[in-house]
């Protein structure tokens, strides 16, 4: 009676998608998924249930999301049609800003180690091929 407790409300996605407009992301939705773009970065995210699942972000290329590939020597981004461009300083902290924003605004858990900064979907660095060929691997020592 006068302890009556209020019954919670569950937060649809398209609640979640008023948020981050009201965030200042852009908001398109296309078929299944909803890429949600601010600036030259974008991530696409999809309904998952309690809480949006966000695939990784990346810069925009075009019309195309490009993902960050870390070449040892230079950081590049790369398309899923294999275009290639180089990731420029500020590139990658709009990028960490924007991935930061993004969990922000949907409620999601920041990890330490991707808060220090932009980690990288690929290590492309030191991939030759046949780099050791013939030579014996130490876990591959004979007992």
């Amino acid at each position: 009676m006068f302890f009556r407790r209020e019954k919670p409300r569950q937060v649809t996605f398209s609640d979640h998608l008023d948020v981050l407009r009201s965030a200042g992301f852009t908001v398109e939705s296309t078929g299944g998924a909803t890429r949600v773009s601010r600036g030259r970065c974008a991530a696409v995210i999809e309904d998952g249930g309690a809480a949006p699942r966000v695939d990784r972000a990346g810069v925009l290329v075009g019309s195309e999301i490009g993902y960050a590939v870390h070449g040892g020597y230079q950081s590049f981004v790369r398309t899923a049609s294999g275009k290639t461009e180089p990731l420029l300083a500020r590139d990658l902290t709009a990028l960490h800003a924007f991935e930061e924003d993004l969990k922000e605004a949907l409620g999601l858990e920041s990890l330490y180690n991707e808060s220090l900064g932009t980690t990288f979907d690929r290590h492309m660095y030191d991939r030759v091929e046949d780099r050791d060929a013939g030579q014996k691997k130490p876990w591959e020592a004979a007992r």
